[in-house]
């Protein structure tokens, strides 16, 4: 392959002198039609032939003598089959025009199309010789010498009936040989037009029946969103590829969003979930993927495109999904990836597509993909997802409905098996949708018993539409000093879960709330333990505790008010809060190394990455390009943990309504019971961080000193428990402490001693 393409080389005129010079032999064998074409049509019994002994001066012929000559001779041998000759002559000039280089290295293709050229136009003299009698002024019979000899010898061993049989047989393999056209594809494409036709006919029967049955109050017009009739690109028909296209099966059909008739909440009952009733209905599609070419004529088309750079490649299987069809390429010895990774923007542009993105690793396969948008692009509808059997059979009180992978499978993941998941993109690429998604996802699958929720939001418009549901355990965040101290306490929650979990013996939140049930069920409650009886007043014995998720909306916008002490807070929780049930979703649409930061990156394996706008963002979320090749409106790569390779995703659609109604119905369920202290700070309020203060100087340094010196105890934890008040203004005290002798410095083991001697009378 290599050697060919280097003897190719020097010659750097020899292409456009050969592209030229079937440009004029196509010209040619067209005008040779067109005449062939007008001296059939004007052909005259008077006029001189070969079949005809005499003539006249006159040629009525529009060819004069020559077309009278050719017109006479072809309808003579051939009948009424010759009016098929003009045509036959202009597609094979243009096959042989357009796809020159195909058949120059498949040689073989040529003389398929000569046998067939031969029983196609042998078998149709041969039935027409049978059935038809030449009514018009032909020179002979109806299927002219070549069907009188075909027909009768056959029906002298056949008979008519077998010979007939025998004969469209022939036929009907000619024309497979001669342009390539597939009867079992044909056969099926208009099966599937037929079966389609009748679903939507019966569909559209039930919704009229449906509406006739409604009170006229209730007969709402349902408000169909319009979408914009996109120009179509014409892409030529081209033949058939020799190797069979594996095609996988679609086991959904495709859908698209309609809006409800109505908006009012549904008032729920104890103990029951929202209906997804509250969603918007679906509404069967007729769209193809692409409306002007097969499957297996756009496999050509890639394999021709990627010849003309130069690429030997083989489409071995085609992938279509709701939005982009993947083609598995088998590359010829000796071809790199990184050749067809470099080229993908060229690729791209010969296609006259948007953006193509190569996918250099399948797992398990030998082979590489092509990921090329399709015309029409599927609605992906969260109802749709939520009715799916992955959905309904997942337990986990956080499941999340990502969306579609590329075969149209729905993605349903558990965020407790993440446990952490960051999330970016550019603006308009679908993060804020994809938030709704999941945030709808969980609420569909748990009460507020099972799951809370802290959401942070500081454009104030994304996530305040779920102000006042009972998940929550603040109001929804708009001020960052705030979600610091909601970090904060997340962080001493998971310190507080981590020692009841250690007092019972358990490794994780699902087995200490499995050991509290128990013991409740047998009247037995346990008692909370006497080092934390303190910190949980006034409750007395142990209850099941929930699971807690922290969404943040925007990370950027966090780092940049509070900085540094965020960055250490959030790590602190996806280092350790797995196990403790409480998981971080974090959002952003600046994905820069001063947002995502190495130290998050590291303990967030997690990732989902939209579009974004360089190969440097791409990296900075992935650690690999491929998100600039994306498509935005919730295209996204999915990167598990632990996985190497991304997955391709195209998430869910959620309108505003389905947010609000859902929301809506879930405040008819009761009222949120808030937790004040998680965003409160106990230096005067919620003032964030609480720089002032602190030290020797501090009003609240002496009831510090006399909490370490009775407790003998030298922690920072227990002195911002005991006093209410922030981590750093804890910290300078315990640093006056240990410059004023009352503590020890910090030993190996990370702890300090008391050295101060206990208040008298303790």
């Amino acid at each position: 392959m290599k050697q060919a393409i280097k003897n190719k080389t020097p010659q750097p005129f020899a292409s456009p002198m050969h592209h030229r010079l079937r440009e004029g032999l196509l010209l040619m064998s067209l005008g040779v039609a067109v005449f062939l074409l007008a001296s059939l049509a004007s052909y005259h019994l008077t006029d001189p032939g070969w079949s005809t002994s005499g003539g006249g001066t006159r040629v009525f012929n529009w060819g004069g003598r020559v077309g009278a000559w050719l017109a006479d001779i072809l309808l003579f041998l051939f009948g009424a089959v010759a009016y098929c000759f003009p045509p036959l002559i202009a597609f094979t000039s243009w096959m042989a025009f357009r796809y020159a280089e195909v058949f120059d290295k498949r040689s073989h293709e040529w003389v398929f199309r000569g046998v067939g050229f031969f029983c196609f136009v042998a078998s149709s003299c041969g039935l027409v010789s049978l059935y038809f009698y030449s009514a018009a002024q032909l020179p002979g019979s109806a299927g002219g010498i070549l069907g009188d000899v075909v027909s009768h010898g056959l029906s002298q061993f056949l008979n008519t009936v077998g010979s007939a049989l025998l004969l469209a047989v022939v036929w009907l393999c000619g024309v497979t040989l001669l342009t390539g056209l597939s009867w079992l594809w044909l056969i099926d494409r208009l099966g599937e037009y037929i079966y389609r036709s009748v679903i939507g006919l019966w569909d559209y029967r039930k919704r009229q029946s449906a509406t006739l049955a409604l009170p006229i109050k209730e007969k709402v017009e349902p408000l169909l969103e319009k979408r914009l009739d996109k120009g179509r690109r014409v892409i030529p028909v081209i033949a058939e590829s020799a190797a069979e296209i594996k095609k996988p099966k679609q086991k959904s059909l495709e859908t698209r969003p309609v809006l409800a008739t109505s908006e009012a909440a549904v008032i729920l009952a104890p103990n029951t979930l929202p209906p997804l009733s509250l969603l918007n209905p679906l509404l069967p599609s007729q769209e193809k993927a692409f409306a002007h070419i097969s499957f297996d004529e756009l496999s050509h088309l890639v394999e021709q495109r990627l010849l003309d750079f130069g690429i030997e490649v083989k489409v071995v299987a085609v992938a279509p999904g709701p939005v982009i069809t993947r083609f598995e390429l088998e590359l010829a010895p000796g071809i790199k990836v990184s050749k067809i990774s470099t080229l993908a923007k060229d690729i791209a542009r010969s296609l006259s597509v948007v953006s193509v993105r190569v996918v250099e690793v399948i797992p398990g396969k030998s082979v590489i993909g092509l990921e090329i948008p399709n015309e029409n692009r599927e609605w992906v509808t969260l109802r749709e997802l939520l009715e799916s059997e992955r959905y309904t059979r997942s337990l986990s009180p956080v499941s999340l409905v990502l969306g579609k992978d590329i075969a149209g499978e729905p993605i349903v993941v558990d965020l407790a098996k993440m446990p952490h998941m960051l999330v970016a993109g550019t603006t308009g690429s679908g993060k804020s949708v994809s938030i709704n998604a999941m945030l709808l996802s969980m609420l569909f699958k748990s009460f507020p018993k099972q799951l809370r929720l802290i959401l942070i939001d500081p454009k104030m418009l994304e996530l305040s539409v779920y102000e006042g549901i009972p998940h929550l355990l603040t109001p929804v965040i708009t001020d960052m000093k705030d979600a610091a101290n909601a970090l904060r306490w997340a962080v001493a929650e998971m310190d507080k879960r981590y020692r009841l979990m250690a007092s019972l013996g358990v490794r994780n939140l699902a087995s200490y709330n499995q050991r509290v049930e128990d013991a409740m069920k047998q009247g037995q409650p346990l008692s909370i333990p006497p080092a934390l009886a303190e910190t949980m007043l006034p409750a007395t014995q142990l209850e099941p505790l929930p699971v807690i998720v922290i969404v943040a909306d925007e990370l950027a916008d966090m780092m940049m008010v509070v900085g540094k002490k965020v960055e250490d807070l959030i790590a602190r929780i996806a280092q350790k809060a797995r196990a403790a049930g409480i998981h971080l979703i974090l959002a952003t649409q600046r994905p820069s190394v001063d947002v995502i930061t190495g130290l998050i990156k590291a303990n967030i394996p997690t990732r989902i990455a939209f579009q974004v706008s360089s190969r440097i963002d791409s990296r900075t979320i992935l650690d690999q390009q491929g998100a600039e090749q994306l498509l935005g409106n919730g295209d996204m790569l999915y990167l598990p943990p632990g996985a190497g390779v991304p997955v391709r995703i195209h998430g869910a659609y959620v309108a505003d309504e389905e947010v609000h109604r859902v929301a809506a119905s879930w405040r008819t369920y009761g009222q949120p019971h808030y937790l004040h202290e998680v965003t409160q700070d106990v230096t005067g309020g919620a003032e964030g961080e609480g720089d002032e203060g602190g030290g020797e100087l501090d009003p609240l340094y002496d009831q510090a000193v006399r909490v370490v010196t009775e407790s003998r105890r030298a922690s920072i934890s227990l002195v911002q428990r005991r006093l209410r008040i922030g981590y750093n203004r804890a910290a300078r005290m315990m640093e006056d402490m240990e410059a004023a002798g009352v503590v020890s410095t910090i030993d190996g083991s990370g702890g300090r001693e008391v050295l101060a001697p206990p208040p008298a009378g303790v």
